[in-house]
């Protein structure tokens, strides 16, 4: 039986990029948040909170970036120029926040400065990912192999609603996070935040959800035809009880069962545009063996890959083990 190498490579890359939504989506969160906490000290702890595993935690943007462009090329010559300016909006931003976490410690004059670098960074950088993600989802226009689309086509209604729905969506995942790893009147306020963004992200959800079937055809059909409509019963159920455990997590004051609650939201998220996408890399016309590179070079890349991708899943939860439990607000990481 042939190993369907595209198909392996199409799920490392849903991993990746999936891995970093889910890990830097909390550490850009806690700089949308940074607006919310005017005190000097309280934001010197949200960002020791991330310090040690933000920098890790875009390591799977690369590996995801990266592996489309060596995997799937075809896929990467359309999609980027089709999506130029939100995914260089995004790199500035996270350079503005990279930079910010270095510069805010050694600078007291121009502070306030890197505070808003920091701040506004993390909020371009999380609105470009949801602006991005809207654009590839409405479909992008295909004619020979290439992309036939305008410059502004990725500006739509919906790629702003998107936008938006990331936005809070990251500011949840940062919210449960400070309540994992602050204490004091920090975490207090954290859950306050997280209480009101768990509701406003499920409302961002479920329009976008909602929306999303009358973009393609393709979409309509695979939501609410048999059998694949019983992942439109079966994925509103799990979100349901995600959402369920948040809220009681919240409200019962535990530590890290709003942040994992959190995290299942977007993994069940990320499963619905998985769902809806499948066998496209680029929707609505190119399959994932369409834009596949040739056999050859796939089975070439994947055993570096199987190398690489263990070696960084270690580091990353060895960072994480490191670093575990609750920020001590005396110490700083810098």
């Amino acid at each position: 039986m042939a190993i369907d190498l595209p198909f392996i490579w199409a799920a490392i890359i849903a991993f990746a990029v999936l891995a970093y939504v889910i890990l830097d989506g909390f550490d850009l969160g806690v700089g949308i948040l940074f607006p919310f906490f005017p005190e000097k000290h309280d934001r010197d702890v949200m960002m020791n909170s991330v310090a040690p595993v933000w920098d890790g935690n875009e390591t799977w943007l690369v590996l995801g970036g990266g592996g489309l462009l060596a995997v799937f090329p075809l896929a990467y010559s359309i999609i980027l120029p089709a999506l130029y300016a939100p995914i260089i909006a995004m790199l500035l931003g996270l350079i503005f926040r990279g930079v910010a976490f270095e510069y805010r410690w050694r600078t007291k004059r121009g502070e306030f400065l890197w505070n808003w670098a920091f701040a506004g960074g993390s909020m371009l950088a999380a609105f470009s990912q949801g602006i991005a993600l809207g654009a590839l989802v409405q479909g992008i226009p295909v004619v020979n192999r290439a992309y036939a689309g305008a410059w502004w086509d990725w500006l739509t209604p919906f790629s702003i609603a998107t936008g938006f729905a990331i936005l809070v969506g990251y500011a949840l995942l940062g919210s449960t996070w400070l309540i994992m790893k602050t204490t004091g009147k920090l975490a207090e306020k954290a859950r306050w935040i997280a209480l009101r963004t768990c509701f406003a992200t499920i409302a961002a959800m479920g329009i976008v959800s909602l929306w999303t079937p009358f973009l393609e055809p393709i979409y309509l059909e695979r939501w609410f035809r048999w059998p694949t409509a019983i992942f439109s019963v079966i994925v509103p159920v799990l979100v349901l009880g995600c959402f369920t455990l948040l809220v009681s997590g919240i409200r019962g004051k535990r530590d890290a069962q709003p942040f994992l609650a959190a995290l299942g939201l977007f993994v069940l998220g990320f499963a619905g545009i998985g769902i809806s996408f499948y066998p496209f890399m680029v929707p609505p016309s190119v399959t994932i063996w369409d834009a596949a590179a040739p056999d050859s070079s796939l089975s070439f890349l994947l055993v570096g890959a199987l190398f690489l991708v263990p070696i960084i899943l270690i580091y990353t939860v060895y960072a994480y083990w490191v670093f575990r439990g609750k920020v001590d607000p005396e110490e700083g990481y810098h």
